[in-house]
């Protein structure tokens, strides 16, 4: 099957979480909208890869912030598979009804992690090493929050599509920073952006 030739790797009882999730999501999706319907058959690599790519790219931290999280992606499912000794991960989602179903998953799928039912701009910084954010806002914009929750030599992770390049010249207009981009496993017009020395002009 398509699953095991993507996540042939990892252990059991993650596989386990995974398909865990995979239920929980498919129960959820046609009342709250998590994921495009026509997504869904391709869920594992669409999703669920898509999202464990970022973990190539920072596999040395403590704390993972993800914003924006919605159905949990990335973040719930770099929980998943990233969970360690002393390493936090921390989902934002100000959707009530989102936040719910994020809960569900990691009661059900017994995952450690922290859950906060609010806008990014109104939580206290979480002083993470990695921050991560998929389709949540233009660069511009995301980097005003991403940079409230990045710790002082921390990295973003942010996956981006078509229109990256004038993303990231209209952001540094108001920012400074470093920028790595890598292709997409997943989407061949998708990159991921790495950015580090995160600061305001």
């Amino acid at each position: 099957m398509k699953r095991s030739l993507e996540f042939n790797d990892v252990s059991r009882e993650t596989r386990e979480r995974l398909e865990v999730y995979e239920r929980l999501l498919r129960k959820w999706n046609p009342k709250i909208n998590l994921v495009s319907m026509n997504t869904l058959d391709d869920l594992w690599s669409r999703h669920f890869r898509d999202s464990a790519q970022l973990l190539t790219y920072s596999s040395d931290f403590k704390a993972w912030v993800d914003l924006g999280s919605g159905g949990g992606f990335p973040g719930m499912v770099v929980a998943i598979l990233g969970a360690g000794q002393d390493r936090s991960f921390t989902l934002v989602e100000s959707d009530q009804r989102k936040a719910a179903f994020l809960s569900t998953v990691a009661r059900e799928a017994y995952v450690k992690v922290n859950i906060i039912a609010t806008r990014s701009e109104s939580v206290p910084p979480l002083k993470a090493n990695v921050v991560s954010a998929r389709a949540l806002a233009p660069l511009p914009r995301l980097l005003s929050m991403v940079e409230r929750h990045l710790y002082e030599d921390g990295v973003a992770l942010l996956p981006k599509g078509r229109g990256v390049d004038q993303e990231i010249h209209e952001a540094l207009e108001k920012f400074r920073f470093d920028v790595q981009k890598f292709p997409s496993e997943t989407d061949p017009n998708g990159v991921i952006l790495k950015i580090k020395g995160l600061s305001r002009v």
